[in-house]
């Protein structure tokens, strides 16, 4: 990100007000929101976006789960309307706002497949740290605040077979991700399965 980039300076802060004081988020946190949006951008980069297109993107990363300032389910529509919300007080170009939106939208886990590069881009990001070297421990966080959020109790063999399933299940789109991911999706997965064997035992 260039340093004067002001607009996502200035946006940084303000999710961070809406973010931090949010408790037991332990895994949809401001640190998230940020690591989205450095991984969306540095994916547009890779993929040869337009700088507009990166910061749009980055944008859309950082928003993406300000919903859970008004309620913890089925919240997507709230993270895009407050995006919205404060980019026409920035006066953001409307049709970036737009398309901020529908990106926003497609990081719901129930939107399957991205529709085009910007889609695809935002859902990897997104997915991004369930395979890296810490995706063990970012997915416990996740298995705590919904234990404290929504009093949803399930012992390790459960919640290691949903993990599992979201290893199998979701598919990486753009070159990039495919190219840095990929390897370390497999041996993450392996290690996995390993784990919930041990735990069947």
């Amino acid at each position: 990100m260039k340093s004067e980039n002001k607009i996502l300076l200035h946006a940084m802060q303000y999710v961070n007000k809406l973010l931090i004081p949010l408790e037991n988020h332990y895994y949809h946190s401001y640190d998230h929101a940020i690591e989205v949006m450095h991984r969306a951008m540095y994916l547009a980069e890779k993929e040869g976006l337009s700088y507009e297109d990166k910061e749009m993107l980055g944008l859309a990363g950082l928003f993406h789960d300000t919903g859970f300032v008004i309620q913890y389910d089925k919240n997507e529509p709230f993270w895009a309307k407050i995006a919205k919300n404060y980019l026409k007080t920035i006066l953001y170009p409307e049709d970036r706002i737009e398309k901020i939106h529908s990106l926003i939208l497609a990081t719901d886990p129930d939107y399957k497949e991205g529709q085009d590069i910007y889609e695809q881009i935002i859902k990897d990001a997104d997915m991004d740290n369930l395979w890296r070297d810490d995706f063990l421990s970012r997915a416990n966080d996740l298995k705590k605040e919904r234990e404290i959020i929504q009093h949803i109790k399930k012992n390790d063999a459960q919640w290691t077979h949903g993990v599992v399933q979201i290893l199998k299940e979701y598919k990486y789109d753009t070159n990039t991700q495919k190219i840095e991911r990929n390897s370390k999706k497999e041996e993450n997965l392996n290690k996995m399965l390993e784990e919930l064997e041990a735990e069947e035992l």
